[in-house]
C-alpha cells in the first residue's frame, strides 16, 4: 500500500467546501481539479475537488517585487521558508461513511487543522464509479465549472480500469446540462482540450 500524500491542513470549512493551507514547498502534490479527502475518524471522510489555488502576498513579498536585483538565494529562501500558506479552495462533492460512498454534501465539515490528503488511484476509482457528484460541480456558479470538470476528468481517467469512463462521464455532463446551454458549451469547450 502506498503512503498517503498529505497536501495540507484545514484552515476553515463549511458544509459545501473548505479551505486548506500548505507550505510553498508542498505545492508540487496538489493540483487544480484534483480529488482530495479529509479523514475524520470512525469510518467517516469527506471528498472534495480543488477548484482554486492561490498564494497571498505579505509585506516582504511586496518589498521584494519592487526591489532591483533580487538574488536567487533570497527568492529561494522566501519560497522555502515562507510563513504565508498556499491556500486551496475545495468543493465538497461527497463523503464516505463505514465503507459506503455518498455523493451528497457531508453531514458535518472537517475541523480546523485536520489533515487533507490527495486521493490515490484506488480512492479515485471508488469515488468516481458513479457520477452523482457531478451535480455539485455543475450547479456551483462560484467556480470555473468547465475548467474544473475538464481538469478532474483528465486526472480521474488515469485511475480508471474502464477506458470508456471519460466518454461516459462526458455523456453524463451533457445530460445534466441539457437545459443550460451556456454552461454546457463552456464545459464541452474545456473538455475538448482534454479528450484522449
Amino acid at each position: 500500500m502506498t503512503q498517503p500524500i498529505e497536501i495540507g491542513r484545514l484552515l476553515r470549512a463549511g458544509t459545501t467546501g473548505f479551505i486548506a493551507g500548505c507550505r510553498v514547498n508542498q505545492l508540487d502534490a496538489p493540483s487544480f481539479g484534483a480529488l482530495v479527502r479529509a479523514p475524520l475518524g470512525d469510518g467517516y471522510q469527506i471528498f472534495g475537488l480543488i477548484y482554486d489555488i492561490h498564494i497571498d502576498d505579505d509585506g516582504l513579498v511586496r518589498q521584494l517585487v519592487t526591489a532591483d536585483n533580487v538574488s536567487e538565494e533570497v527568492v529561494r529562501d522566501n519560497r522555502e521558508r515562507r510563513i504565508v500558506p498556499v491556500e486551496m479552495s475545495v468543493l465538497a462533492v461527497g463523503y464516505e461513511q463505514d465503507g459506503r460512498i455518498f455523493h451528497l454534501l457531508p453531514p458535518r465539515p472537517p475541523l480546523s487543522l485536520d489533515v487533507i490528503y490527495l486521493c490515490d488511484e484506488k480512492d479515485i476509482a471508488r469515488f468516481t464509479e458513479k457520477f452523482g457528484y457531478f451535480r455539485h460541480i455543475l450547479n456551483n456558479k462560484e467556480i470555473p465549472v468547465g475548467e474544473v470538470v475538464a481538469a478532474h476528468i483528465l486526472q480521474a481517467q488515469s485511475a480508471q480500469v474502464d477506458k470508456s469512463w471519460q466518454e461516459r462521464a462526458t455523456q453524463e455532463v451533457i445530460t445534466l446540462l441539457r437545459d443550460d446551454y451556456p454552461t454546457l458549451m463552456s464545459v464541452l469547450g474545456a473538455l475538448s482540450d482534454v479528450t484522449i
